[in-house]
């Protein structure tokens, strides 16, 4: 039975996108079992299907990746590799996105249960442009926030980010910053998570607290927005949110004042909120010290995992501290299989010095092979056009 879940949407990725030109150059003749599968695909990385893509984004409207067309490109963070990419995006990998979002919410919801309150996100949707062929794109963020499917997901799981839409949309980023914490004290005692996609996020936001607080007080005082920001549609945004209101000043200006070295900003900002959310693993993890310098003693919760080609898995163990984080990967939202990585020690009968660096055993495994305690490169099957996508080491 669980063979038959793991393989059903590994069928149905093959069965609808089968006639693209990608699986057809592999000879797979209309198979959709692993076996052939994996026999006639090989396993690539982003080089090998840059060509494909950039067709489609210059306006190949033919099957190339897929069996419908593709309509949106997003850019990769760059935050592995160091360089955004074009991948891919489409209606099924949004669904998947949800499909993540709510089941981790369940999981953190029965450990921090939540109520009605609002979220302050530090989320930037940057502007989106036209590709060659007329493609939408945009960061893999940008397009997820300016889905309609999306913002009923984050409304269904009681999200509710308490800025609105000009302030994450503005075309200035530290603009936007004074306004995500300008809302996030107007609604102080109504927040209940403080998040962002990644934490270095929030902690550039805190230290930008730390230099601008008093201006803000300002703000909250007089209900006049400061002349730093400067975007019109912001503006008018935030003066349908800010009124004079003295008591809210004089309150947050002596929380900032008695605390020591700013240790416990967020809760004593927040004192409602739950936790902290965001991504703080793989290239996050240095930011968690100053995270939790922040949090005082609220707790940090991580992020799915995922990358900017696709969710992988859910935390399910959201009271697990950062650095304990463990993930169930969700078999229907794609086809995963995994390399594992060893150490490359050989001794001196080898005529070689021992070495502590990661080799590749190239003979991925399936899902209900991986083995606790040991480390795998993630291959990625999904229904966006990525076959056999290896998007690096991992956990």
């Amino acid at each position: 039975m669980r063979k038959m879940f793991r393989e059903r949407p590994f069928k149905k990725i093959l069965e609808e996108n089968g006639d693209a030109e990608y699986l057809q150059k592999w000879g797979l003749n209309g198979r959709t079992d692993p076996e052939t599968y994996k026999a006639c695909v090989p396993l690539v990385t982003h080089k090998d299907l840059a060509p494909f893509i950039h067709r489609i984004a210059d306006g190949d409207c033919s099957p190339i990746l897929t069996g419908k067309p593709i309509t949106t490109i997003s850019l990769s963070s760059g935050t592995t590799q160091g360089k955004p990419k074009f991948v891919p995006f489409n209606d099924e990998l949004m669904q998947s996105t949800q499909q993540i979002y709510k089941t981790s919410f369940a999981f953190r919801d029965r450990e921090f249960a939540i109520g009605n309150g609002k979220s302050l996100q530090f989320i930037y949707g940057s502007k989106q442009f036209k590709t060659k062929g007329g493609l939408a794109a945009g960061t893999a963020t940008t397009n997820l926030y300016r889905s309609s499917q999306f913002k009923n997901t984050l409304y269904a799981v009681q999200c509710t980010c308490c800025s609105p839409d000009e302030v994450i949309f503005g075309p200035d980023f530290h603009q936007s910053l004074y306004c995500h914490l300008l809302c996030g004290l107007l609604y102080c005692d109504e927040i209940q998570v403080v998040s962002s996609t990644f934490a270095h996020s929030i902690v550039h936001a805190f230290r930008a607290f730390e230099q601008v607080w008093e201006e803000l007080c300002t703000d909250i005082r007089d209900g006049v927005l400061t002349s730093r920001v400067t975007v019109q549609s912001i503006r008018t945004a935030m003066s349908k949110l800010l009124k004079p209101n003295p008591e809210l000043a004089d309150k947050i200006s002596k929380k900032c004042l008695a605390l020591s070295n700013w240790y416990g900003l967020i809760p004593e900002l927040f004192p409602n909120a739950k936790y902290i959310y965001g991504i703080m693993t793989g290239s996050m993890e240095p930011y968690v010290k100053k995270l939790r310098h922040y949090a005082g003693e609220l707790p940090l919760v991580c992020a799915d995992y995922g990358a900017s080609e696709g969710w992988i898995g859910a935390n399910v163990n959201p009271n697990l501290p950062p650095e304990l984080a463990t993930y169930a990967v969700l078999p229907n939202i794609g086809y995963f299989e995994f390399i594992p990585m060893r150490e490359c020690v050989e001794g001196p009968e080898q005529g070689k010095i021992d070495s502590p660096f990661l080799c590749m055993e190239p003979k991925p495994v399936g899902l209900t092979e991986v083995k606790v305690g040991e480390e795998y490169e993630v291959i990625v099957t999904n229904p966006a056009g990525l076959y056999r996508y290896r998007l690096g080491g991992c956990g």
